[in-house]
């Protein structure tokens, strides 16, 4: 009789925690970057208008990789896999980010990135409408003023 008493409450605890529960695994979240602007400072502006498009692309930058000039027409964030990568303006505004860290890049700011002794694996993110570029090339080559690193 004692276990039919206690065998009711454990098929009950069984049936609400669903065919997924185990007490062994716990699934856990890690926000990794939540930001209302970018690395810069730069707050974000509305979403571009349309049909949301999400994007995400694996990205490798070489070692002593500089990227070209260019901006971005919507809101995007990065995860470092492994390596590291110095996000630069043409001010001299510049930040390092290393493996395991988050980027929420800029919007419409010109700025670049530049590796260092080992390649960069970036997972980005990128929160557009169908037929908007990730990336657009700066209309014209800036040229980088003295650093004013972080």
């Amino acid at each position: 009789m004692k276990l039919k008493a206690l065998a009711l409450p454990a098929l009950l605890v069984l049936v609400l925690a669903g065919p997924n529960a185990s007490p062994r695994s716990a699934t856990r979240f890690e926000t990794l970057i939540q930001s209302t602007s970018a690395w810069d400072g730069t707050a974000y502006k509305p979403y571009p208008s349309g049909r949301p498009q999400i994007s995400v692309l694996k990205i490798t930058i070489p070692p002593h990789g500089v990227l070209k000039w260019h901006t971005h027409p919507m809101p995007n964030a990065a995860y470092i896999l492994s390596g590291n990568l110095t996000v630069e303006k043409p001010d001299g505004t510049r930040k390092h980010f290393v493996a395991g860290q988050a980027i929420a890049e800029t919007v419409g700011v010109i700025h670049r990135g530049v590796t260092g002794n080992e390649p960069a694996v970036l997972i980005v993110f990128y929160a557009g409408a169908p037929g908007l570029p990730l990336s657009e090339p700066a209309r014209a080559t800036p040229k980088p003023q003295a650093s004013s690193a972080e």
